[in-house]
């Protein structure tokens, strides 16, 4: 069985300079995961204690009012809770594209095989021993992303390859210590930093700077744009190791740069706005079943992590309550269904 797509389902983008070829499903989907962002963004920029309508919303964005207070409500405290939202998006879209595609397997989320958790293992560790600030804890949170990406990988090497079954358990397993190892350090902690480092592991947007946006932006891009580089080669190696390599595909050399951009994203995620999960683990198949496509679909699948996320913060913020409630909450009570109900589907678990 091959993983090439019928011709009469892609659009052919070519010049003297390079040639594109986009899927029609997938192109689709992105465009309407667009329009659903937009409209959500709109929607969640009007929600809030002082609530807006949309065209003092649209006012306040096009700089259309004098209105200091409106302008303040809008670009102080609302653009950058939705600007983290398409972002966090994005990178946990993209990632949980990568991560299924190099472990062929629909389990392979970073949630789910760690490295999230690994992320927030560094994050904790910046906030009970260091506490030097918010980019401080955006760049510990990296660094463990990366450490874990590393251990589970050398682990999940078996004969120089990795991937399958073997990388998800290990990671789950990785990821179990690394849960137990975060519960120490918080009952061990400060109580003051420990409450802190709580607050934060709940997964909030709420906190959402531009001081923190910024950097992690960037990091966010660069990290998809390496990731899109690698697509082409990873969906060839969907029909199997051997026939990839026999098409001239580096494997396991376009395994660690996926797996490298993977990672970036998911401590991007993680810095921006702490652990948010099932994300990742439904964005790319939820794709992958609208394209009725067994090809990569990272930009796709990106967007539609951005799009889920959006929905569910714009949920989050209209709960009634005296006490907003965490965005990351609320995908682990959704996403923990979605994630039973995958495994029920799994015959093979």
């Amino acid at each position: 069985m091959t993983n090439r797509p019928d011709a009469r389902s892609m659009i052919r983008l070519s010049s003297r300079c390079f040639a594109l070829e986009v899927d029609k499903r997938a192109l689709v989907v992105t465009m309407a995961c667009g329009l659903v962002i937009a409209m959500l963004t709109i929607l969640a920029l009007g929600t809030g204690s002082y609530a807006l309508t949309s065209q003092q919303v649209l006012k306040a964005l096009t700089y259309g009012t004098t209105d200091d207070r409106l302008l303040a409500i809008v670009w102080e405290a609302r653009v950058p809770r939705s600007v983290a939202a398409v972002l966090v998006g994005l990178a946990l879209g993209a990632a949980g594209c990568i991560f299924q595609s190099i472990s062929r397997n629909a389990l392979g989320s970073p949630d789910i095989i760690g490295f999230t958790t690994g992320a927030a293992t560094g994050a904790i560790i910046h906030i009970i021993f260091i506490n030097a600030g918010a980019l401080g804890t955006a760049l510990a949170s990296l660094i463990g992303g990366l450490a874990t990406a590393a251990l589970v990988y050398v682990l999940s090497l078996h004969g120089g390859i990795t991937g399958g079954y073997r990388l998800v358990l290990i990671g789950i397993g990785v990821s179990a210590m690394l849960t137990a190892l975060n519960t120490l350090m918080l009952a061990r902690g400060h109580i003051d930093l420990a409450v802190k480092a709580r607050m934060w592991l709940m997964g909030s947007l709420s906190q959402a700077t531009w001081s923190t946006i910024g950097p992690a932006s960037v990091a966010t891009f660069v990290a998809l744009g390496l990731i899109c580089a690698c697509a082409r080669a990873l969906t060839i190696m969907e029909m199997g190791d051997d026939e990839a390599q026999q098409l001239g595909v580096r494997v396991e050399h376009i395994r660690r740069l996926s797996t490298l951009g993977g990672v970036a994203l998911t401590a991007c995620a993680v810095a921006m706005a702490g652990p948010i999960s099932f994300v990742a683990l439904a964005a790319a198949q939820i794709v992958r079943r609208l394209t009725a496509s067994a090809r990569v679909h990272v930009v796709s699948s990106a967007v539609m992590g951005a799009a889920l996320l959006c929905g569910a913060d714009l949920t989050a913020k209209s709960i009634p309550g005296p006490i907003a409630v965490p965005v990351g909450i609320l995908t682990g009570l959704i996403g923990g269904l979605y994630f039973i109900a995958l495994i029920a589907r799994q015959r093979s678990v």
